[in-house]
Parts: C-alpha cells; sequence; structure tokens
C-alpha cells in the first residue's frame, strides 16, 4: 500500500488513473490540513478513481485503542496500537494561552534506560516508521476538530529517543514540513534528545529552523552516568561540543533541560557544575519537576524552596531559566510517565512483534 504521506507515490497512483493534478492537490488539502476524514476526503477525487484510491493508500498504520482525558488540567492521552502489536503513547497538551501541542512518540518502548523515565523501564520493542509518527499527528487532529483546534506544536518528547530512530525522525520532519503535507513550521517542532552529539549536528544541519532541546539533567559525569546510562558512551565535553555546532548552524543554542531530583542533582555544587558547563553560552535552561512513576520511588521531588534557589542561582550567573510544569499528571501523561498503562497500574509486557 501506499502511505498517504508518500506523496511520491500518491502522484505516482494518480497518473495510473489519470486524475488531475489539482484534484489530487484537494484531496491532500482536506486529509492533512483540514482534518477530513479519510472517506471524506476521497470525495475529493472523481468517482472513478475512488476504488483504486481505497484500496491502495493507507491512512491510519495506528489504530485508536484508548483515550484519557485529565480532569486537572487541558492534556489527553491517546494509547495506539501498531499493525504489529506495539503499544505507543502521544499526548494532546491544551496550553492555557490556547495553543495546542501534540507530544510525539517515534519509537514502541526506548533503549536509554533512563533511570527516572516510566518509559526506559520498557525496553525497546522497535522504531517506529515516518507513516507511524505523523499518524499519532494526523489522528490527534480529527479528535480535535469538535473542539475547532489543531495540531500547532509538535514536541518529540514521548516515547523513545528521537536521534536512536534518525532516519525515520528525519523522515518525517521533511514530510511534516513539506507544502503539500502538513505544512507545518520547523521553528514550531522541538526534538528532545539525552544527547547523542552527532545526530545534534546532523539535526541542525538538515534543519537550520528545527528546534532542539538536550535532557542534560546533570553537569557532574557520575551523577549523569547514573541517571542516563547512554551518557557513558558520550562525554560532557562532546555534548559541549555539539551545543556549540547546533548553535553556529541555527543562529541559538538548543534549550537545555533539567530535571530537578532531591539531593541528586539539585545542590550548590550542581549549580556550578551547570554554569561551568554552559560558561560562555548564552542558554535557556528550561527546569523540570520530576513526576513519579510507577512502582518504587526511586527518586523525590525538589521541593519549591529549593527549586527556585536553583533557578535564581543560575539566573545570577546570567542564564535564562523557566520553569515546565508538565500537564496530565493524573492520567499519567506528563513528562517520564508515559509506559502505556493508567496511573496506579503496573505496565504490561511488551507484546511480541508479529
Amino acid at each position: 500500500m501506499i502511505s498517504v504521506h508518500d506523496h511520491t507515490g500518491l502522484n505516482a497512483l494518480a497518473r495510473r488513473c489519470r486524475v488531475d493534478p489539482f484534484l489530487v492537490r484537494r484531496f491532500r488539502t482536506a486529509f492533512h490540513k483540514k482534518q477530513f476524514t479519510a472517506a471524506d476526503a476521497l470525495k475529493e477525487l472523481p468517482s472513478e478513481a475512488l476504488p483504486l484510491f481505497s484500496r491502495e493508500v493507507d491512512f491510519h498504520p495506528l489504530t485508536l485503542a484508548t483515550r484519557q482525558d485529565s480532569q486537572a488540567d487541558g492534556a489527553t492521552k491517546l494509547l495506539f496500537r501498531t499493525r504489529t502489536g506495539e503499544l505507543i503513547e502521544s499526548v494532546i497538551l491544551r496550553i492555557a494561552s490556547g495553543r495546542t501541542s501534540l507530544c510525539v512518540s517515534t519509537q514502541a518502548g526506548c533503549a536509554a534506560a533512563c533511570a527516572f523515565c516510566a518509559t526506559g523501564t520498557l525496553g525497546l520493542s522497535r522504531n517506529l516508521g515516518a507513516a507511524e509518527i505523523l499518524d499519532q499527528v494526523t489522528q490527534a487532529n480529527l479528535l480535535l476538530q469538535p473542539e475547532g483546534r489543531q495540531v500547532r506544536n509538535l514536541v518529540f518528547m514521548g516515547m523513545g529517543e528521537p536521534f536512536h530512530n534518525e532516519a525515520e525522525l528525519f523522515r518525517a520532519l521533511d514530510l511534516l514540513a513539506a507544502p503539500e503535507g502538513l505544512h507545518l513550521d520547523p521553528r514550531r517542532m522541538l526534538v528532545s534528545t539525552v544527547g547523542i552529539p552527532d545526530a545534534m549536528v546532523r539535526a541542525a544541519k538538515r534543519f537550520p529552523r528545527l528546534r532542539l532541546a538536550l535532557s542534560l539533567h546533570s553537569a557532574r559525569a557520575d551523577v549523569r552516568e547514573r541517571l542516563i546510562p547512554v551518557a557513558r558512551r558520550h562525554s560532557l565535553g562532546a555534548l559541549r561540543e555539539a551545543l556549540l555546532q547546533a548553535a553556529a548552524l541555527q543562529g541559538e543554542l538548543p534549550m537545555i533541560e533539567y530535571l530537578l531530583l532531591r539531593d541528586v542533582n539539585d545542590t550548590a555544587a550542581d549549580v556550578l557544575a551547570l554554569g561551568e558547563f554552559l560558561r560562555g553560552m548564552k542558554a535557556h535552561i528550561n527546569l523540570i519537576p520530576y513526576n513519579a512513576i510507577h512502582g518504587p520511588a526511586p527518586f523525590g521531588a525538589t521541593d519549591p524552596a529549593r527549586r527556585a534557589e536553583f533557578a535564581a542561582a543560575l539566573r545570577e550567573q546570567g542564564f535564562t531559566v523557566t520553569t515546565r510544569y508538565s500537564l496530565g499528571a493524573d492520567i499519567a501523561a506528563a513528562c517520564g510517565q508515559l509506559a502505556r498503562v493508567t496511573a496506579g497500574q503496573t505496565p504490561p509486557p511488551i507484546p511480541a512483534t508479529a
């Protein structure tokens, strides 16, 4: 089958049916930009072409299994099933300002095994294909249509390390920005990584308008390696060099994400180490309060007073500091909580791949 996101394939199919290219553009616009269902988008094509398009175009490689709506804020967690049986999650974020964002997954599970993240406890089942990444956006838009909303911002912070699936991530980014597709401004897309230096530079070179974020979480090597096992393969020096190269290519430094964990990375020594690591950089540091995950709590959250002191100390060094409050904690949809479960449940095993 031809993915609805495969514009070259769709054009070839249209030529086989001798469909006017103008009508194919209307079909694409209806599906990608106006959030028409597949059935309604097909009505933009001549009746004689409908059987072939209906049979050969793949609109949704994912099936929506469950939807959970937060009772506390504007989050909706979507649980999808792939055709090979894996379960993945993405999260609609209705920001108070009126902006609608989607937290997108790039893998089923994750191999990074970060100590503070529920997804990391699952292991990696497989990478998602570009069409599966894009279908999360398409199906979120279909759900948002009755609200008069549309996904305007994408954050690749869902399940998986995006740069462990670099080829399919890049394909998805190309298609998201394509005028014949969703035509999203890359400035509205943010890719968050635990720190794969070479991939960060490649992304900055290929997508100079794409926003990048580094999940640093500690500028002390021993602490960072405890929290993020892949840090053992990528030194802080290599990460610093990647940040500088990305900044030179994109005109700005990637955002620095820093999850605060009580008595682990929130001390005066941690402030000094972070300041030294970012010395000479015009950095925007995003502090993230810890969200508890299933099972025995491995960490505690930094209390608000210490968090404020940590932020103030960084500002005194000249850095811009904000605090990100994650939505969806009541439905296990906040940062670090995605594990294909509802709050209070234990995660199911990853289904066997067909």
